[in-house]
């Protein structure tokens, strides 16, 4: 490959790796030199450097890596405040609620609970720190398990779990599904 087909080619392994790749790593991947991987990323810094870019090229001792323009960094902090801030739904606090008093639960328990698919709430709560993985389940598939954060505590103004209010009692209501898919110690694994 030319150094005109490298650039594009190293910017978008940055672009895709987003942690720092090291020179070694580019002369591997690319069956180039070390100093031919320096020529070509002085050449991409160069081309970002210009004023309709809004990324740089940022060394660190060995690796190269992507990041924003600091002159950029009071939109980008407001921008995800913004996604930060934005307010619970009811299908958020209903997935809150069930994982809160019955953790640790897959999944496929909340939705077996809610009685729809709630992938996408999930993973919302996960990036907003209010979910985490607890571990996997030792069944075929090996679900993974979670419960709330620290950050959920500190959000809903509680110290532990233990100041949860209490679940309303139902005289005629039948076994919860807690109780019909018990989770024993030994069926769990710790994730890393």
């Amino acid at each position: 490959m030319t150094h005109a087909e490298l650039i594009p080619a190293f910017e978008a392994v940055l672009f895709a790796g987003g942690e720092p790749q090291s020179i070694e790593r580019f002369a591997q991947v690319f069956d180039i030199s070390p100093e031919t991987v320096v020529e070509v990323m002085a050449a991409l810094e160069k081309k970002l450097a210009k004023p309709d870019s809004g990324i740089e090229l940022v060394r660190l001792e060995n690796t190269y890596q992507l990041a924003t323009k600091t002159v950029y960094a009071d939109h980008i902090k407001k921008m995800f405040d913004l996604r930060r801030r934005t307010p619970l739904s009811s299908a958020a606090l209903e997935v809150l609620a069930v994982v809160a008093y019955n953790q640790p639960v897959t999944k496929s328990f909340i939705e077996q609970v809610r009685g729809v698919d709630c992938s996408g709430v999930v993973t919302t709560l996960v990036e907003k720190g209010l979910l985490e993985e607890r571990g996997r389940l030792e069944l075929p598939g090996k679900p993974l398990l979670y419960g709330t954060t620290k950050n959920f505590l500190r959000c809903f103004g509680l110290a532990d779990l233990s100041e949860l209010p209490p679940l309303p009692k139902d005289e005629n209501a039948q076994e919860s599904v807690a109780e019909q898919i018990p989770i024993t110690d030994e069926e769990v694994t710790e994730t890393e």
